[in-house]
Parts: structure tokens; C-alpha cells; sequence
């Protein structure tokens, strides 16, 4: 295993893979250089001096500039290096495509094909509340229900897909509430849904029928509690006509071009851009070469990268949705008289990561390669295959139910501090450390770690995506079985 990385031929500092302590000597480019002080692993030293002012390299870009001079060996953070960001950029398309390096291997997995045509990967009953107010009683439907069935198949999971909005709000958050809980009841990784309202929510249930458009009766059915007089018995008998149509449901070989995967980090750290995200990256080039679909999102988490995502858009069109994307998001943020440059976490910065171009940097390494073929808008669901950008905040729950609602049949999160949530579909936590995978292994589902330790990406690569493929043939990930299933709707409003 390496002790250092650089990842660039032009930067000029490198990041520990492991703890070193002062004095301890470093080899770079044939170079020894002396340790100034401690450095904690996924940090970064400078490997020449740095002047006061002048670009701090990383990934081959500036991540900000030098707070003071710094010298060769000095670590390399919050206490000497500041971001290079402003507000609004005047942005130019410059188109910049590179050739995918994989080829389409025809390959298959084993999943659901709706009477829509849709592919799903899960075969679940959800109960959807259109409110907050009646999540107990959805438990207590799902309770009855559990204790009407001798033998419930193994294959059928049943969720509550709980929330606290659905009531008392204005404008955006209303539309934003109805919009996800729509998309949620048509995703095709449920089998049957149990709309459960209250009645008088103002997400009411006749305006969330007339939503919906088209749906397939036999798999989603309508209950308001205060329109019947014993709710459980009542939900309880639903969920029996949901469950006996959805016993005959079996899995078919399905190819792999009807695949779609949201792409998300959290809780990342210096090794982040290291290993699971440039995972990630590579497993989006592969699964677009097979004709599927990637999506990424967390726009604050592009700001300082967004110009290399600008440049692999496929179009001038889908630029200038790209351009709306990033500027809109900033004045989101300005609006409410907040720094846009607000971030990395505490955690981030712990683990060793400094601005936000530092950041984003690694963050945009999970969007591989490939061309921006669409720019969807925050409840938006997918309609182009290949690489697509979601509007969405960088926030875990919010971001990672913003994909699954896009129609993303999992979630793929990279961390490096660890995260024991999920959302509503598989949500495959991969880790940036060996260290972590070993700790948390209730938690994590994949280690991206062993990269930098005595394993090719193109051999992890490869298992990754035999993972992926059992994953989608039914293989369950930790969220599932914890059964720690999380949904978070974007709210930016009043609340009555």
C-alpha cells in the first residue's frame, strides 16, 4: 500500500493514506521531503513552497489560494488555504467530449416489467401518506395486515414511506410535496401503493388523484381515514387486494440498458476523490455504454467544478439548462442572505477536505466521463438515457430521495466517515477506506478502499458491477435490511 498519492502531474500537494508524524520523510517525484508537523490520513502537504496568495493544486485545478507562504512538508487545511469562489459566473460553452472507454456488453439482470413498460427492481407494498398526520396509523394498517397472512412471500417487503409535510403549506413546498409524493406512487419498485389521506390536509386527495394522470388501478388504491370508520380494518383489506395481484409478479431477465442510478457522497473525506468516486465515475461511463441511466445531483456540491460538467454538455441547450442549474441554486442560496461558499461540513474537514472547490473536485468524479444528455428540475423524473444532473441541495436525505423520486431505481452513496440511512430504494453505501468497511460492516455494502491498497480499479470496477447486478436482481443492501428507509422533501417556505 501507498503511503501518498498525487493525483495530478501538476499539482503541488499530495494526500496522506495513512497517519504520519512529524520529522517522517516522504518520496515524491524522486524528491524527499520532511514532515513539518503531524498529518492525519486523507490530508494534504504541500510538496514545495507555496507563496502566500498564489493557487493551492489539487486534481490538476487550483482549490483555493495560499492564506500565507507555505512550505514543502507543511499540512495543507483550514488554517492556510481559502476558496477562490464568488457569487454569479458569466459562463462560455466550450465544448469539451471525451470517447467512452467501454463497450456495451449486452448484459442482464432479473427484474419486474410493468404493465407501463416500466422496469422495476423491487417488488414492495408502500403505503404513501398524503400527510404527515396519519403516518401511526399507516404502522397500525401495516400491523393488521401482517397478522391476516400465514405466509407472507419472502419477496414482497411492505414500507410506510413516512414524512411530516402534506399540510399547512404555501406555493413551491405544496407543489414540491405533491410533485414527490406523485412520482413515489408511480416508482416502478413498488408493486401496489396505498395512498392514505386524512381529509382535510390541503394536499387533499382529489387534487393528488387528478396529479397523478395515468395510473394502473390494480396497483394503486386510494383510502381517506376520515371518511371510514375503522381506518386499519379498512387499509388493512387494501393491502390484502394489493398483495394477491402482486403474487403472480416475477422476475424477468431485463438488459441492463433499463437500469437507473442515482449518484450521491456523504460525509466524505480526503480519500473521497480517491477511490468511491472515481468508482462511481467509472461504474456511470460503463452502465451509459450499456444504454442506462446515471444521475447526478447535489448542485452546491458542483459550485468550482461546474465549468467541467458545462463542457461535456451535449448540446448548447442542455448547457444553458446546466448555466440555470448552477446561477439558480446561488440565488437560492443569496435570497435567503447565505454564503454560497458555505461548506465542506465539519466532518469534511476532519477527514480532510478544505474548500469547496476541494469539494466538488471530487464530488463531479461520480458523473464519469460521459456527455450531459439532460438537466432535470428538483420532482422532475428521468426521460433521457444517459448522464443526467438533478436539482437538488447537497443534503443526504433531501438529495438522495430527490433521485429515487426521479425515478433512480437505487442510490449509490459514497462516504468516507459513514452514514447508516437509506431512502425509499436500495441506497448502496460504498466506502472510501478499508478501515471504515471493517468497522462499520452493518453499514456499508462496498469497499472502494482496497483502490489504493493492492487492488486495480479495473479489477474493482469489475466487481462492483457484478455487485450492482445482484443488487438489481434482488440482492438486499444494509438500509434494507434495517430496514432504514428515509424520506425528505425540499422545503424552502412558510410553514402556517
Amino acid at each position: 500500500m501507498k503511503d501518498i498519492i498525487k493525483i495530478n502531474e501538476y499539482d503541488n500537494v499530495v494526500i496522506a493514506l495513512r497517519d504520519f508524524t512529524k520529522d517522517e520523510m516522504i518520496l515524491v517525484d524522486s524528491k524527499k521531503i520532511k514532515l513539518k508537523e503531524n498529518i492525519k490520513r486523507g490530508h494534504k502537504i504541500a510538496i514545495c513552497d507555496i507563496n502566500q496568495g498564489s493557487n493551492v493544486i489539487k486534481y490538476g485545478f487550483p482549490i483555493g489560494h495560499a492564506l500565507k507562504d507555505i512550505t514543502s512538508g507543511e499540512h495543507v487545511h483550514v488554517h492556510n488555504l481559502s476558496t477562490n469562489l464568488s457569487g454569479i459566473v458569466n459562463y462560455e460553452f466550450k465544448q469539451n467530449l471525451s470517447q467512452n472507454i467501454y463497450s456495451n456488453r449486452k448484459l442482464t439482470f432479473n427484474g419486474y416489467r410493468r404493465e407501463d413498460g416500466k422496469i422495476g427492481i423491487r417488488n414492495e407494498i408502500w403505503i404513501v401518506p398524503t400527510v404527515g398526520c396519519v403516518n401511526g396509523i399507516a404502522d397500525k394498517i401495516v400491523d393488521r395486515f401482517r397478522s391476516t397472512i400465514l405466509n407472507l412471500s419472502k419477496d414482497i417487503c411492505i414500507n410506510v414511506i413516512k414524512h411530516n409535510y402534506g399540510c399547512s403549506q404555501l406555493g413551491d413546498d405544496h407543489i414540491n410535496t405533491r410533485t414527490i409524493l406523485g412520482d413515489i406512487v408511480k416508482h416502478p419498485n413498488a408493486g401496489g401503493v396505498l395512498v392514505l389521506g386524512l381529509g382535510c390536509e390541503n394536499n387533499n386527495m382529489n387534487d393528488f388523484i387528478k396529479s397523478l394522470g395515468d395510473y394502473n388501478e390494480k396497483r394503486i388504491k386510494f383510502m381517506v381515514c376520515q371518511e371510514v370508520s375503522d381506518e386499519i380494518e379498512e387499509g388493512s383489506k387494501i393491502l390484502n387486494i394489493l398483495y394477491e395481484n402482486m403474487k403472480q409478479d416475477v422476475r424477468e431477465e431485463i438488459p441492463l440498458s433499463e437500469l437507473k442510478i442515482g449518484l450521491k457522497c456523504g460525509g466524505s473525506d480526503g480519500l473521497s476523490g480517491i477511490t468511491a468516486n472515481p468508482l462511481l465515475g467509472k461504474l456511470s461511463d460503463f452502465m451509459i455504454a450499456q444504454g442506462a441511466t446515471t444521475v447526478l445531483t447535489e448542485v452546491p456540491e458542483m459550485f468550482g467544478a461546474e465549468t467541467l460538467l458545462m463542457e461535456r454538455a451535449i448540446d448548447k441547450e442542455v448547457f444553458n439548462k446546466v448555466v440555470n442549474l448552477i446561477n439558480n441554486f446561488k440565488k437560492y442560496f443569496m435570497e435567503y442572505n447565505q454564503p454560497v461558499y458555505e461548506n465542506p461540513s465539519p466532518g469534511n474537514k476532519a477527514g480532510g477536505i478544505t474548500t469547496l472547490e476541494d469539494k466538488s473536485l471530487g464530488c463531479t468524479q461520480k458523473a464519469g466521463t460521459a456527455p450531459v444528455i439532460d438537466v432535470l428540475n428538483y420532482g422532475e423524473t428521468l426521460k433521457k438515457k444517459g448522464l443526467n444532473l438533478l436539482s437538488a441541495p447537497g443534503n443526504d436525505m433531501v438529495a438522495s430521495s430527490a433521485l429515487a423520486a426521479a425515478g433512480c431505481h437505487m442510490v449509490l452513496f459514497t462516504t468516507g466517515r459513514g452514514t447508516p440511512f437509506g431512502t425509499f430504494v436500495p441506497t448502496v453505501k460504498v466506502s472510501t477506506n478499508t478501515q471504515l468497511y471493517n468497522l462499520k460492516p452493518h453499514w456499508i455494502d462496498f469497499n472502494a478502499g482496497s483502490i489504493i491498497e493492492d487492488e486495480s480499479i479495473e479489477s474493482v470496477v469489475e466487481t462492483f458491477i457484478n455487485f450492482i447486478i445482484n443488487v438489481a436482481s434482488g440482492q438486499l443492501v444494509n438500509n434494507e435490511k434495517n430496514n432504514f428507509r428515509e424520506l425528505s422533501i425540499f422545503k424552502t417556505g412558510v410553514t402556517l
